[in-house]
Formats: C-alpha cells, sequence, structure tokens
C-alpha cells in the first residue's frame, strides 16, 4: 500500500489482518460484492485488528469495525460461547479497557452487559448495526432469575 490505495483483498472471505487494516484505512476502498461479507469477519484470527480500527478516530471504516465487533460478542453470548470461547472475549474486553475512545469503551460495556444478561441480544442491534448507528449504553435493569 505504499501509494496509500488498498489493492485487493486474495480471499474476500478469508481476509488476512493486514488486508482488512489496509482496507479499512483507504478512504476509497469498498467491500467485496456479495451478502452479508461483515457477518464472515467477526472472527477470532480478526478480533484485535478490528478492535484497534474501531478505537482509531482517523479510520475512515471505523464504523465498519465496530459493527464487527457488536457482531462477534453477540454471536459469543448468543451461542453460548461455542463460536467464540469466553476466554477470548474476556481477552478482547480487557484490551478495550486500555482504549481511551468511547465507542469502544461503550462496546465493551454493552458487552460486558450482554454477558451478564443474555437476553439483551437484539439480532437488529448487535447484528445490523443498531448499536453503532444509535451508540447508547445498554440498560440490562435488575438481574431477572
Amino acid at each position: 500500500m505504499a501509494d496509500g490505495t488498498f489493492g485487493g483483498f486474495a480471499r474476500p472471505a478469508e481476509p488476512t489482518p493486514q488486508e482488512i487494516t489496509e482496507w479499512a484505512l483507504d478512504p476509497y476502498s469498498t467491500a467485496p460484492e456479495g451478502r452479508q461479507w461483515d457477518l464472515t469477519l467477526a472472527t477470532d484470527e480478526l478480533a484485535d485488528t478490528w478492535l484497534e480500527l474501531a478505537g482509531d478516530p482517523t479510520c475512515p471504516k471505523r464504523s465498519f469495525a465496530l459493527h464487527v465487533l457488536y457482531i462477534y460478542a453477540g454471536d459469543a453470548v448468543r451461542t453460548k460461547f461455542r463460536v467464540h470461547p469466553r476466554k477470548r472475549v474476556d481477552r478482547l474486553l480487557e484490551k478495550a479497557s486500555e482504549s481511551r475512545d468511547q465507542y469502544v469503551g461503550l462496546w465493551a460495556a454493552n458487552t460486558r452487559a450482554l454477558i451478564r444478561q443474555p437476553d439483551l441480544f437484539d439480532y437488529h442491534e448487535w447484528c445490523n448495526g443498531g448499536l453503532v448507528r444509535r451508540p447508547r449504553r445498554l440498560d440490562p435493569g435488575p438481574k431477572r432469575r
């Protein structure tokens, strides 16, 4: 990416962290054709990359990175950590706590709330970008028995 433009993905369904970073930092790059590319990117291998990009206020695809983090967390909790191990999610939350970025902090707070109260999961909010378009702290309310 010497000239500042992204050259493309070798395998769009399985991009590398470096490819994702180059794509996200290029303001003119577009997502590959195909439906639900965002859902295929919420992987353990890319989670740290998405966290880094979501916390970078200069990243042109920052909202997309945050969106993928919400998908990642929602899938983890919704599947009772079968898709993404609890240890992995906890480590990502620990890294997020080191960020001073308000949106990363909000993602971490909402993810912790979802872990405590899984019925807060709403597909539209977690996987269709609702919490990215309307950033807010989820209020789990009193813990239900």
